[in-house]
């Protein structure tokens, strides 16, 4: 499903339609679209906008603004036309036979972006399994070209038979896609129980796709995460060791990034992906300040973690590129408009210290200052609590060690005999 297989980059004229939003609403995502559609290496050469007051069943736009469409592709000499919103397959095939360009819709060209980016086995399971969930309905489309013979019952052409016979196989592998992923959530749950036992809260960063997510975590952790000037830059999650300044270890998870109008069957198929969002402690949701949409931006990742079922976990608002915001007021009236917010660059680092301090105070309400008294006979449990807890102190008299940690609620249960009572 590559836009780009051939040696020169793709030229495409960009449609949306205008349904009762303001028009900057769908210069705005058009514009986002048009950065998608270059993240694809496409050459954006046109946009249309069109007011409906509600899709056509043929053509999604009007006969006649098909027509006009058609003959802007052949002055641009684009060959390819992409629709901001998700296309039927009818829609689809009649709008290639009335523009004789290649049609794509929203939903097709992120498909093609992750199918670019995907490095991992799950990765490429995931995209593979989301594209053919959305060709499926659409293979009538490959086969219009073959001769279908008409009349009663005993009388269909090869094309039919031939479609038929490409469902089937379509549909074996969805099944066998769906197996192996099932498979990769099962090593998932395994490596998240070696987490567990290490007591260590999991914190993930959620944001809008290019907001600085993988370069904050480059930031904290050290790792080289690729970073790049795209939308979906990155998709496979990457798990790290971050040490606030209290030296309690927290696992930071990097996560694709979300976007507006993001596609149902992405969603479903990135689920073992997003399940470590769903598992997380906390959410350290990234925002990109300097961007003029941010506020829209934020209300779409609220959109998709409700979605995902996560909505009510707690949150860390990061407003992250404070040093590409022209106006320093604006990084104070935010801040203020939403209390215990940070403000940072992850590439210069400024505030990155103010924001460890304000995860550590965060993280401090999902663990439990306790005090213990343990025998130095056990070892072995000390040195259980110095790796899954926070150890603030410890003192040595006779024969025990009189100590006290942060920990979590399921690690206090196994020290409950050795806890210290305050009558």
């Amino acid at each position: 499903m590559y836009l780009t297989s051939s040696s020169h980059r793709e030229r495409a004229l960009l449609v949306g339609s205008c349904r009762g939003s303001a028009l900057w609403d769908i210069a705005e995502s058009l514009d986002e679209l048009c950065q998608l559609a270059s993240s694809a290496g496409i050459q954006v050469v046109e946009t249309c906008i069109q007011r409906l007051e509600r899709p056509t069943a043929p053509f999604y736009i009007g006969k006649g603004k098909a027509r006009e469409i058609a003959q802007q592709c052949s002055k641009k000499q684009a060959s390819s036309i992409i629709f901001d919103d998700e296309l039927s397959p009818a829609q689809g095939r009649n709008l290639e036979y009335i523009t004789n360009c290649k049609v794509l819709d929203r939903t097709q060209l992120i498909l093609d972006i992750f199918a670019q980016r995907a490095r991992t086995r799950e990765g490429c399971l995931q995209i593979e399994l989301a594209q053919l969930q959305y060709l499926l309905p659409r293979l009538t489309r490959m086969w219009l070209h073959l001769s279908r013979q008409t009349g009663g019952i005993g009388t269909r052409g090869p094309g039919e038979t031939q479609l038929e016979a490409d469902r089937r196989r379509v549909q074996e592998r969805i099944a066998k896609l769906e197996r192996e992923l099932a498979a990769v959530r099962k090593n998932r749950f395994i490596q998240r129980g070696g987490r567990l036992k290490k007591n260590w809260p999991v914190a993930a960063l959620i944001g809008y796709t290019n907001a600085g997510k993988s370069s904050l975590f480059n930031r904290l952790t050290g790792s080289e995460v690729i970073t790049e000037d795209k939308l979906f830059a990155t998709l496979d999650p990457t798990t790290r060791q971050v040490l606030l300044p209290s030296r309690q270890k927290v696992l930071l998870i990097d996560t694709v990034g979300f976007i507006r109008k993001l596609p149902y069957t992405l969603i479903d198929a990135f689920k073992a992906t997003l399940e470590e969002t769903q598992l997380a402690d906390l959410l350290i949701h990234v925002v990109d300040l300097s961007h003029p949409g941010y506020y829209e931006q934020m209300a779409a990742v609220d959109s998709t973690i409700k979605e995902l079922g996560v909505g009510g976990k707690q949150v860390v608002l990061v407003f992250n590129k404070v040093d590409c915001v022209r106006n320093p007021e604006l990084i104070q009236t935010q801040l203020r408009r939403y209390p215990g917010s940070v403000a940072v660059s992850a590439y210069t680092g400024i505030g990155i210290d103010a924001f460890l301090q304000q995860l550590e105070m965060d993280l401090s309400t999902w663990r439990l200052k306790v005090e213990y008294q343990i025998p130095l006979a056990e070892s072995a449990l000390l040195a259980e609590l110095h790796r899954g807890g926070c150890v603030s102190s410890a003192y040595y008299k006779d024969e025990f060690a009189l100590v006290t940690a942060y920990i979590s609620p399921a690690l206090r249960q196994r020290f409950l005999s050795f806890e210290v009572t305050h009558q």
